[in-house]
């Protein structure tokens, strides 16, 4: 999937299924509003079998390459996401994955924690990766939502700690164009 359909595709899906067990798969796999899945799961194993599902439910997957079992800290992780699975794009704390994301023409990713001035004050440099969004977690604060988004000038998505439609609109009139969520009751909405 080309950076401009995936693009788009977020944005007009702005609730993202994160999914982080088996259990959360199944029920992705049957939510017909669910268009984007976060695969915050998986070893080396499982995930080709795990993102071909997804697929083949008509989903987009982007694996978060970091909690992948079994993977190295080394780029040649991104490079087995490319290779063994139909994976849309990759999400990762790692500059270097998403700098070897981009080499390898794959959407991208970056997640950010802002847990002080000090992580929020270097957003800018992060951008140098050139990820297709960031996604700032935790994604109940929407003033820090508003800050960044006057930052960056990628789209920004975030997560974490979402727990009500309160808080989904809260991040989306931030400026967020999209939530992710394991919460299975937000996926309803």
């Amino acid at each position: 999937m080309d950076t401009a359909a995936f693009v788009n595709a977020v944005v007009a899906n702005p609730i993202i299924a994160a999914i982080k067990d088996d259990d959360g798969l199944e029920k992705c796999l049957v939510c017909d509003n669910i268009r984007i899945v976060f695969v915050l799961y998986g070893d080396i194993c499982n995930i080709p079998g795990i993102v071909r599902r997804l697929k083949a439910a008509g989903k987009i997957a982007v694996v978060h390459v970091d909690l992948i079992i079994g993977l190295s800290n080394k780029e040649v992780a991104v490079d087995f996401i490319h290779h063994s699975t139909q994976a849309d794009g990759i999400i990762s704390t790692r500059q270097t994955f998403i700098h070897r994301a981009k080499e390898l023409d794959m959407n991208s990713i970056l997640r950010v924690f802002v847990l002080d001035s000090i992580a929020l004050s270097s957003l800018e440099k992060l951008e140098s990766a050139h990820p297709d969004f960031i996604d700032v977690l935790p994604g109940t604060m929407p003033k820090t939502i508003r800050k960044v988004c006057s930052i960056v000038s990628v789209p920004v998505l975030t997560g974490g700690l979402i727990a009500d439609k309160e808080d989904v609109i809260a991040a989306l009139e931030a400026g967020a164009v999209a939530i992710s969520t394991t919460n299975q009751a937000i996926w309803e909405m």
